[in-house]
């Protein structure tokens, strides 16, 4: 079992209204917290998660990160119609641009990030599950992106993101009917890595972080780094890619530690910074 420990959410000046964080080790647990509307996603609550994202990659100590929901029903329901239902269509473009830059802080981060989807995730939910590095699912989870049964479209990365994981066909399926797909199908598609039962998801997708945290976390880094970028270039790049951020490791503490453990017979002992 993970050992778990508090962690801050109070800054200088700022309480999360709408997420609880925690640390099990060097792992950070992120729960959207907004019970009473099944963690539906308004301004205020991306605003936290994109402020509480950066905290993580700035913390040495940490080296995973867990997004999850409250409660055993819903991940994230999906963005605050409340909110959109007024928009008009700058403001429209407008919340669109700060969705999709909140899911690129979570892609962007050099430590790796698990959804731990343990319920609905649906439109903006799904959207920011999405973005994270990997996604583990609870038996009851069921994801999707009903936008267009409501006259928009999936508006914080969907159309980019699902595609590029489970190809087109089955992305405009999904997106053109807005049909919602329980965890098995959402498996055996390729949109989540794994269903678990919802009373282990959270231990794990824990288990999972810290057996990537074993390893040397520049070679974390840098597979993050190779594969992110090495999929919006031409093959022929993307090994360039590849070949400079090896070369670039070759250089490391990390590198010399890890073959020297290797040779030695012995854990490698890797520092995080």
């Amino acid at each position: 079992m993970a050992l778990h420990s508090s962690f801050s959410m109070t800054t200088a000046a700022q309480t999360f209204r709408f997420l609880r964080l925690e640390t099990r080790g060097a792992v950070t647990v992120l729960y959207v917290h907004r019970p009473d509307v099944l963690n539906a996603l308004n301004r205020e609550t991306l605003g936290e998660i994109d402020q509480a994202v950066a905290r993580f990659v700035d913390d040495p100590a940490q080296g995973a990160l867990i997004v999850t929901g409250s409660g055993e029903k819903s991940f994230i329901s999906g963005a605050d119609i409340n909110e959109l239902a007024v928009l008009d269509p700058r403001g429209a473009e407008e919340i669109s641009r700060f969705g999709q830059k909140v899911v690129d802080r979570i892609e962007q981060s050099p430590k790796p990030v698990i959804a731990a989807i343990n319920g609905y995730a649906f439109g903006g939910g799904c959207e920011l599950a999405l973005g994270c590095h990997m996604r583990l699912a609870s038996e009851n989870a069921v994801l999707g992106l009903p936008e267009v049964s409501l006259g928009i479209i999936p508006g914080y990365g969907g159309t980019q993101r699902l595609p590029r994981l489970i190809g087109m066909g089955r992305a405009l399926e999904m997106i053109l009917t807005g049909r919602r797909v329980k965890a098995d199908e959402a498996a055996a598609l390729g949109l989540v890595n794994r269903v678990v039962p919802r009373e282990q998801l959270l231990d794990e997708a824990v288990k999972l972080a810290e057996t990537m945290l074993k390893n040397g976390p520049l070679a974390l880094s840098a597979s993050i780094e190779s594969v992110r970028r090495g999929l919006e270039m031409p093959l022929s790049d993307a090994l360039r890619l590849e070949s400079s951020l090896f070369g670039i490791l070759a250089a490391s503490h990390d590198m010399h530690e890890g073959l020297r453990a290797f040779l030695e017979k012995r854990p490698a002992r890797f520092e995080r910074r």
